[in-house]
This record gives C-alpha cells, sequence and structure tokens, in this order.
C-alpha cells in the first residue's frame, strides 16, 4: 500500500461515520420526497450548511430527472457525481515562482493544527527536492519554536527562530536569509489567533508586509489552516482572515477524527467569484498525512463511490 493509499484510507475512516449516515439512506428502493428531506437533514448535519444542501440536492433532482433514474442507489450516485462537481472548482496546486525563493505565509487560529502542517508542508517539498527554509514568525507561543525545530530536525531543514522579539522581524530575516542561501522555499509560521483580536491581525498584515519588503512580490502563497472539526465556524475565519492578508488558499486539517467533513461543501459554496482553492487537507500526526485535496476522493468518502 502506497503512502497516497493509506492516506485515503485514513480520510474514509474518519469520515465513515457521515458516510454511513447518508448511505443507510439509500438502503431502500424508494425516490420521494422523504428521502429527499433526509438527505437535506444529513447533509445539514455533517456540517455542510443549508446553502450547500439546496444546491446538492436541487442538482441531483435535475440529473434524475434527465436520466429518469428509478433505483435509490442511482440517488447516491448522482449525489457523489454533483458533490464532486460542486467541489471542482476548490482544487488547487502551490505552483512556485521562477524567482526563488517561493515564500508561503502560514495563518490560523489557535489549535488548528498550523505548526504541524507546516511541518507537513516541509516534508512534501523536500520530498520533490526543494530546498526548504522554516521561519518560527510565533514569538509569542514558546512551544511553537520547539515545535518547529523538530519538524526540521526531522526533514533536514532549517529553522530561523528568535527567542523573543517582533514576528514581522523573525520573518524579514529569514527572507533574507532564504535569498542568501538560494533556497527554493521559505514556509513563515505565525502565531494562532482569533479574528476578534483586532490588534493580533493588524500584526498579520504587518508580517505580511515584512515579507513583501524582504522579497519583493512575496508571499506568493498566504494559506489559511482551518480545523475540520470546527464545522460552519470556519467561515467565519475564512472570510475575516481573507478580508485582513487576502488568503491565496486554505489547507483542512483533523478530517482523521471528529470531523464531519461537509463543511468542505460549505467553503465550496461560499458567495465569490471563485472558492478559494484547497490545497492540501490533513488526516493525521505523520509527515505524510497531508495530501493535496482531490474533489473526485473527498466526494467518495464522505457520501461513498
Amino acid at each position: 500500500m502506497t503512502e497516497v493509499d493509506r492516506w485515503l484510507s485514513r480520510l474514509k475512516n474518519g469520515l465513515a461515520k457521515t458516510r454511513a449516515g447518508i448511505a443507510g439512506l439509500f438502503t431502500g428502493s424508494r425516490i420521494d420526497e422523504a428521502l429527499f428531506e433526509d438527505l437535506e437533514a444529513a447533509l445539514v448535519g455533517a456540517d455542510t450548511g443549508v446553502p450547500a444542501a439546496h444546491l446538492l440536492l436541487q442538482r441531483v433532482r435535475e440529473r434524475l430527472r434527465r436520466q429518469d433514474a428509478q433505483s435509490a442507489e442511482l440517488v447516491r450516485a448522482a449525489l457523489c457525481e454533483e458533490l464532486t462537481a460542486l467541489l471542482a472548482p476548490c482544487e488547487g496546486a502551490l505552483v512556485l515562482p521562477q524567482q526563488r525563493p517561493g515564500v508561503l505565509m502560514i495563518a490560523g487560529v489557535n489549535g488548528s493544527g498550523k505548526t504541524t502542517t507546516i511541518g507537513k508542508l516541509a516534508h512534501w517539498f523536500a520530498d520533490r527536492r526543494c530546498k526548504v527554509l522554516l521561519a518560527a514568525g510565533d514569538t509569542f507561543r514558546a512551544a511553537a519554536r520547539e515545535q518547529l525545530q523538530v519538524w526540521g530536525q526531522r526533514n533536514g531543514v532549517d529553522v530561523i527562530s528568535q527567542a523573543s522579539g517582533d514576528p514581522a522581524a523573525v520573518v524579514f530575516d529569514a527572507v533574507a536569509a532564504a535569498r542568501a542561501r538560494s533556497v527554493d522555499v521559505l514556509i513563515a509560521d505565525t502565531a494562532g489567533r482569533l479574528p476578534t483580536q483586532l490588534h493580533l491581525m493588524e500584526e498579520l498584515k504587518r508580517i505580511k508586509r515584512a515579507i513583501g519588503k524582504g522579497q519583493p512580490g512575496a508571499p506568493h502563497e498566504v494559506l489559511l489552516v482551518i480545523d475540520g472539526t470546527n464545522g460552519q465556524n470556519v467561515l467565519a475565519q475564512v472570510r475575516a482572515f481573507d478580508q485582513a492578508i487576502g488568503l491565496t488558499g486554505l489547507v483542512v486539517t483533523k478530517l482523521d477524527g471528529t470531523a464531519k467533513g461537509g463543511v468542505v461543501a460549505a467553503l465550496a459554496r461560499e458567495p465569490r467569484e471563485r472558492p478559494l482553492p484547497i490545497v492540501f487537507i490533513g488526516v493525521g500526526e505523520g509527515p505524510h498525512d497531508l495530501q493535496p485535496f482531490s474533489a473526485r476522493q473527498f466526494a467518495e468518502a464522505l457520501v461513498g463511490g
């Protein structure tokens, strides 16, 4: 079994409760309003939110009319197809600029798994023969620097850190170090913060400006790490961080535990010109437990395929 197969197995295990709840609705042969009402309740209960649930079921009805479907199993297959189509615009890949270093700025609320995600990202890039440098921009939590150092040692990656001081200065120094060392990828950590902590959101803007001063055009990616177990609460987080620092993508973590999973559909349904790319999803603590987001794989893990 490959690492990707193991990761996919963990994703399916993590979403098994949601998948079982939805699959249980298709054990009979009925296709009626009661089935669609039960489906809507199951989707909303899985954190898709009402707008995404309504949209999915509207599209499923239209597909069934075109196909003249007569079995509940075809309803499930249609739901999987429509969920895949809804999530497809969220697929996105990290593309490094030709001018190196490519700089990734990572943000998130406290406890979202941000620092662990950075360690996994370092592993992902190192596996692709990129020279990586980490910036310990979380100067508030001492354990964050130590945690990042552990990940750096595990991946053979250097970490720029200071025992205390201004986080903007730390990441500015890290950008200079990355340029001097001909680094391919610099990943800058930042302290966890709530969107309601306005002074800390202002600090985040200052960190982003410091990166731009050190490397024109940077950061090239501004990623928000969100906890998949937080359900609909992550929508407000995404909006607030996007408004503050202009997000380019999302990383959804902790989908191997108590996450219901449907919040990914809610993110895809957010009212904006194009959904923010979900560049990675995480399903564990290991270095390989972070993989690029696939709409098809996720839809099949959530509703069965």
